[in-house]
């Protein structure tokens, strides 16, 4: 029986857990759940209070299961909301939907605000099932807590201090191979990499590649820890974000689904639809500009179509590889001289080859040199064009302040097919005396 505030046993909880919580809260998480729920159970929350904020968010969630449903609610409403909303978290979805359903509505807002993060921040991606490990640990008490999770995928143990703020790490390899008595803090080594739980996604891929980490803790304002962002979860949030990117590119919404109702697919996306079909009339106008050369020579309609393709291919080759290095944090802005320069080479020497090609292609079908060279040199400009539009847009929508992925494509297209057009049909305006 788990004795009450009115025995001396109580009365010594009670002062043990006043004067010295965070030694209270390692020696408690030593003990199983069921055990711990029974101790903090006893005593009245203002005084349990200090043990529930300090113990680690997978303990805590585990003994929060084995407390009663009174015991829960007054708990979640005497602790810190940001401390209650990390136990919560670890909580299967019915059990954290039923507390919170029964708790009085403004500590149940405080906790949920507490609980969510901005779509795309390092707080939606966290594991908040972590366990607690200090200094002055022993790494047999280590091991003995590692076992005791039943959990898979470790590679690092965090240390945290007296108020759980983040302090050290611990490699497991170095805990399996230590001997049993030797302390974490002869282990220890400074965090090369942490994350606030409010910063971006796009900054959390940046310090996984900068620090080259599978694990990289994830701290509240206040520098205590709340989770750990593993490597696999990166890879999860990176492919859906890249297939979000890929709708965006061609004016789908992020938020439109397969099974999208349709009046919801339709205002999304026929506005870009309009924007598109602007840009289309564009590239018609120059191709009305050169009728009466299309008329004379009715072969360049003919190849029309090869010279845009293969620009707008070396536009989306340029566009892909730039947007790939703003998105992973590779190049900045600052990059553009040197990233353009560098396509406009690439568009160069692959418009050498590919009109080389093209012309022996040409020159085969029609037997005709003066329209090789004007499919030669045009394919050779318009390449060009297409590497230095698929480099530079995104980075001048990023200077703007837009996201490069909404609209880049249209943009990029609208560009190839003009300069296409119009560097083919004006060469061979020029050189019409020898076609």
């Amino acid at each position: 029986m788990t004795p009450g505030t009115d025995t001396p046993a109580g009365r010594l909880h009670q002062k043990y857990f006043t004067l010295y919580p965070a030694e209270a809260t390692r020696a408690l998480e030593d003990l199983p759940p069921q055990e711990i729920a029974a101790v903090l159970s006893a005593q009245p929350v203002k005084v349990s209070a200090n043990i529930w904020e300090r113990l680690s968010p997978d303990v805590g969630a585990r003994v929060m299961g084995a407390c009663s449903q009174t015991t829960a609610l007054d708990v979640l409403t005497g602790i810190d909301p940001n401390r209650g909303a990390v136990l919560l978290s670890g909580l299967d979805e019915s059990a954290r939907r039923e507390l919170l359903s029964r708790l009085p509505p403004q500590p149940a807002t405080e906790l949920e605000r507490s609980m969510s993060y901005p779509p795309g921040s390092a707080g939606t991606l966290m594991d908040t099932q972590v366990t607690y490990y200090t200094a002055d640990m022993s790494v047999g008490e280590a091991l003995s807590r590692l076992r005791s999770q039943r959990r898979r995928g470790f590679r690092v143990a965090f240390l945290v201090d007296r108020d759980n703020r983040l302090q050290g790490m611990v490699d497991i390899q170095d805990l399996a191979l230590s001997e049993q008595k030797v302390r974490l803090k002869e282990l220890s080594r400074v965090v090369p990499a942490y994350v606030e739980a409010m910063m971006p996604a796009e900054e959390v891929v940046e310090n996984f590649e900068r620090y080259r980490v599978t694990d990289l803790p994830v701290i509240d304002y206040d520098g205590r820890l709340l989770g750990v962002i593993r490597y696999h979860a990166l890879v999860e949030a990176a492919k859906a974000e890249s297939s979000a990117d890929i709708q965006t590119m061609v004016g789908v919404s992020k938020e439109e689904r397969a099974l999208s109702r349709a009046g919801f697919a339709v205002r999304k996306r026929l506005p870009w639809l309009q924007i598109n079909l602007a840009t289309a009339f564009l590239a018609a106008a120059v191709v009305g500009i050169f009728e009466g050369t299309i008329a004379k020579y009715t072969a360049l309609a003919v190849l029309l179509p090869v010279v845009a393709g293969q620009s707008g291919n070396t536009g989306a080759q340029a566009l892909a590889v730039t947007m790939r290095g703003l998105a992973l944090r590779e190049i900045q802005v600052r990059h553009w001289p040197r990233i353009v320069f560098k396509e406009i080479n690439v568009g160069f020497w692959n418009g050498l080859a590919v009109a080389a090609t093209t012309a022996l292609g040409v020159f085969v079908w029609s037997q005709s040199m003066g329209l090789c060279l004007v499919i030669a040199i045009s394919m050779v400009l318009s390449m060009v064009a297409a590497g230095l539009s698929g480099a530079a847009i995104p980075i001048l929508l990023t200077t703007l302040g837009q996201d490069p992925a909404q609209s880049s494509s249209i943009f990029l297209t609208t560009v190839t097919d003009i300069v296409g057009f119009f560097s083919f049909l004006g060469i061979a305006t020029l050189l019409s005396g020898i076609l």
